[in-house]
């Protein structure tokens, strides 16, 4: 189905060795790695995914993000071989998400026949946009100090002796949350995340979670669409398709900025936060709301207040993180 749904954009169909050559169910004879991946095999032909799939919505949404990379691949595979990645890491990561942002709308379940049927109000609108938000917003902050820590303690200003002090420090200070037993440096929570003990870069899917909603915003305006954000679903749009392959076609032979110049039709050459303001204003005004009489916010490092909210949270993190990729 996600193969289809790229298709369905008038994009490319994976070659007939990708069924045989992926490993898309968990084998009974050997142990494997399960965390889901995308291969590119660098022979202009031979790409496959690795992953554990079970028929779960989660499953089904993570298809949707292994077959982006391979979609990547598939249309820069005529690139020299040193430009064969994506304009930066979290392009790659952005692709398939963006997509899953068609895919997840109700509209689209029904279309495709996985929902029988969906009620079309306010109070399933505020549902689903409560859902992606802690999907999707709660995971930013997280996506932004993994890495904040790594490179700290690669810089040595966080020493060997308080690699899980310095650790909690951040949770605390980025997510207000704080362990619930105590910890000491007996302990090294940061391990139980894949990425960190695999030295994975961390930093690109923190990127990815602002790039796939200018992509999935530009996918809209190519499309035709007109309506919120969150509704949209481009399935079938071969406007949106030709955008989208003239921006994964230019592999890293382009700079990021370029790349983003062209999904935007010029309007910016940076990652932009307004598309996920958009996405998300209708919860964003029934939070404000519910909450008005109610304290928000936690007691950070050194009893420091904390206040955040989805529009506070992307204009606080979303430059910082724009000096590192494109300065």
């Amino acid at each position: 189905m996600a193969d289809d749904f790229f298709a369905s954009l008038g994009m490319k169909s994976v070659p007939e060795d990708f069924w045989e050559k992926s490993m898309l169910w968990k084998p009974e004879d050997r142990d494997v790695v399960c965390h889901a991946s995308a291969w590119d095999f660098c022979d202009r032909g031979d790409f496959r995914i690795k992953q554990c799939t079970e028929v779960t919505m989660e499953d089904f949404v993570t298809a949707h993000h292994e077959m982006g990379h391979i979609q990547y691949y598939l249309q820069y595979v005529d690139q020299p071989l040193v430009f064969r990645e994506g304009a930066n890491p979290g392009f790659h990561e952005a692709v398939g998400d963006a997509i899953s942002l068609s895919v997840i709308t109700p509209s689209h379940l029904r279309q495709v026949g996985l929902l029988n049927k969906a009620e079309d109000d306010y109070e399933n609108d505020m549902n689903f946009l409560f859902t992606m938000g802690m999907e999707k917003i709660a995971f930013m902050p997280f996506g932004y100090l993994l890495d904040k820590w790594r490179w700290k303690v690669f810089s040595g200003e966080i020493s060997s002796e308080r690699l899980n002090e310095a650790w909690w420090d951040y949770r605390i200070k980025y997510q207000g949350i704080s362990p619930p037993v105590n910890r000491t440096e007996e302990n090294f929570d940061a391990g139980a995340k894949y990425h960190v003990p695999s030295n994975i870069p961390y930093i690109r899917y923190f990127v990815s979670f602002v790039l796939q909603f200018q992509l999935h915003q530009a996918m809209c305006d190519a499309a035709g669409y007109e309506g919120p954000l969150y509704k949209c679903d481009v399935y079938k749009s071969k406007e949106a398709g030709r955008l989208l392959s003239s921006v994964l076609a230019l592999g890293s032979a382009k700079p990021s900025p370029e790349a983003i110049r062209i999904l935007t039709n010029g309007r910016t050459t940076k990652m932009d936060a307004a598309p996920i303001l958009e996405y998300f204003e209708p919860l964003m005004r029934w939070l404000e709301e519910e909450n008005a009489e109610s304290p928000l916010g936690w007691r950070g490092e050194n009893g420091a207040d904390v206040k955040t909210s989805i529009g506070v949270l992307i204009t606080i993190v979303l430059p910082i993180i724009s000096r590192f990729i494109f300065e």
